[in-house]
């Protein structure tokens, strides 16, 4: 199930926005239409969004390869911009952009067409790492499941979050394919519903056992012993193990700490931000608050209602149990392990 695939020169994108009623492919040849789609969340995760960039930046470099050289470096850079204004906490994002903009300014004496051959190797190599890095991360975590678990999961940090796999979803296919999974739970995760939409999907499709759950019931099962641990993904990981991630995960962070179960986050190395020290540094995106107003075109809020709509919110370390990577499980002092971690990148 890969929601990102480029062919014959055509970036191709599963319409999450669609699911789990219509399977729809959307294709693309311009980059501007892949800013869109990534902004009106058509593609969304973390790791998938940053895949999806980098495709896209090969579709700038095709319109521009035919340009003079000053000309195409320019419209590159603007394209970069382009995508990195489109959603602004996954880190994974700006991971890939950085990753372009290097190669560009490290090919400057290069024919733009040899270029734009180099950002598509790029751009292939950014996908197929991510496939590979997901399994690893599935095959470490399934180390922490227990038999006959029961894992509550939010969101979706699946194979439709990534390239194939998954983060969080990975862990519970490799655990699953262990025999240690019992049931998972998907919160539905409001306002855009992709734990019921999308989880469930993804989770039914590969029969694995699946209840979806409402956000606010999630401490009634923990209180109820239902729940063996959490397992989410991540958009992006502070230098000291703070973790924003989709609105909610911070409610269930502090209802598992509470209730003595264990709180995994699952995430490739991509999503680290070494750069900022803390939770408090994260950028938080703000969405339309249609979406919150309306589901599934209905709307269930009165109008000239003031209404928030925050997309991420940040769990801060000390309620995470481990971090799970491609590499290691990071366990605490985060601060320490992390930097070790960072070191070996």
């Amino acid at each position: 199930m890969k929601p990102v695939c480029f062919e014959n020169k055509k970036l191709k994108l599963i319409d999450q926005r669609k699911l789990p009623l219509d399977l729809i492919i959307n294709e693309y040849v311009d980059y501007r239409a892949v800013c869109i789609a990534i902004k009106d969340m058509v593609v969304r995760g973390a790791p998938a969004i940053g895949v999806t960039a980098a495709y896209g930046t090969y579709l700038a470099a095709l319109e521009f390869e035919k340009e003079s050289p000053e000309i195409f470096f320019t419209n590159m850079e603007k394209a970069l911009v382009e995508f990195s204004k489109t959603r602004p906490t996954a880190v994974n994002l700006f991971w890939a952009i950085n990753k372009m903009r290097f190669l560009l300014s490290s090919s400057k004496n290069l024919p733009n067409s040899h270029i734009t051959i180099l950002i598509k190797e790029k751009a292939d190599e950014i996908f197929n790492e991510d496939v590979l890095l997901c399994k690893q991360i599935g095959d470490n975590g399934a180390t922490l499941i227990k038999n006959e678990s029961c894992i509550l999961t939010h969101c979706n940090a699946g194979a439709l979050a990534t390239s194939d796999y998954g983060t969080a979803l990975g862990v519970v296919r490799s655990a699953f394919k262990q025999g240690k999974v019992k049931m998972v739970y998907a919160d539905e995760t409001r306002p855009f519903l992709q734990g019921s939409r999308l989880t469930a999907y993804e989770l039914h499709h590969d029969e694995i056992p699946v209840t979806v759950i409402t956000d606010n019931m999630a401490g009634y099962f923990m209180q109820q012993k239902m729940i063996d641990c959490v397992v989410t993904g991540a958009d992006r990981i502070a230098a000291n193990g703070d973790t924003a991630n989709k609105i909610g995960t911070y409610s269930l962070a502090v209802l598992a700490k509470f209730h003595n179960i264990p709180f995994y986050i699952a995430a490739p190395y991509s999503t680290f931000d070494f750069n900022i020290a803390t939770g408090d540094d994260i950028t938080i995106e703000y969405r339309n608050p249609k979406e919150v107003s309306h589901i599934s075109g209905i709307q269930v809020v009165p109008n000239g209602v003031n209404i928030l709509n925050p997309a991420f919110d940040v769990t801060p370390s000390e309620l995470i149990t481990a971090i799970i990577t491609e590499r290691d499980i990071i366990t605490p002092p985060y601060v320490d392990n992390i930097r070790k971690y960072g070191s070996h990148l």
